[in-house]
């Protein structure tokens, strides 16, 4: 079978080979290039003229970078470098270092879930809004170079309620429609 079809279509591992190639004068190459650069443009220009999507572009990043500076606050050891030149071995740190971030993360959600449950009980309104700024990304009781016990391994821990009475329907209706920047359709 040809790569080039009857109907003037060419087959993916020609084209991948003619990409790979990345010769400046090939046309293939220059016309995604071109594409490339026309796609970034229309992007840039979205976002510079829309205000909605600059924001949440930067709510994003901020998030993101959130993320990264406790994950890095919570993998201390040797400074945060990975010394091993193994890449399995680099791969087992990464992988070591984000199960303990999310863990730490999800139990400070229980717990901000369970501050929030004891302050409905006392009869505190619990505006959405203000949960909508609060971070899972706490590190001021995690005592990172204090003495632990072992004894409490052993303790089932109670059942996770996911639920929470806050009514976040406002919250959701206040959110403006996706712009397609960089989310899936």
């Amino acid at each position: 079978m040809s790569a080039i079809s009857r109907e003037g279509a060419i087959s993916s591992t020609l084209l991948l080979r003619r990409l790979r190639a990345g010769s400046r004068k090939n046309a293939t190459y220059t016309a995604f290039r071109e594409v490339g650069r026309v796609i970034r443009t229309v992007q840039l220009l979205r976002y510079l003229s829309d205000a909605p999507l600059r924001r949440r572009v930067t709510a994003a990043t901020n998030k993101v970078e959130a993320f990264n500076g406790f994950s890095q606050w919570i993998g201390f050891g040797n400074g945060g470098v990975i010394t091993d030149n193994d890449p399995v071995e680099q791969e087992k740190t990464a992988k070591f270092n984000a199960l303990l971030t999310n863990a730490v993360i999800f139990h400070n959600a229980l717990d901000i879930a369970e501050i929030v449950r004891q302050l409905q009980e006392e009869g505190h309104t619990i505006d959405p809004e203000d949960l909508a700024h609060i971070s899972p990304y706490l590190t001021e009781h995690i005592r990172r170079f204090g003495e632990y016990s072992t004894h409490e391994l052993g303790i089932q821990p109670e059942a996770y309620d996911p639920r929470l009475d806050v009514d976040f329907t406002q919250l959701r209706e206040q959110q403006p429609a996706a712009s397609g920047f960089g989310t899936a359709a």
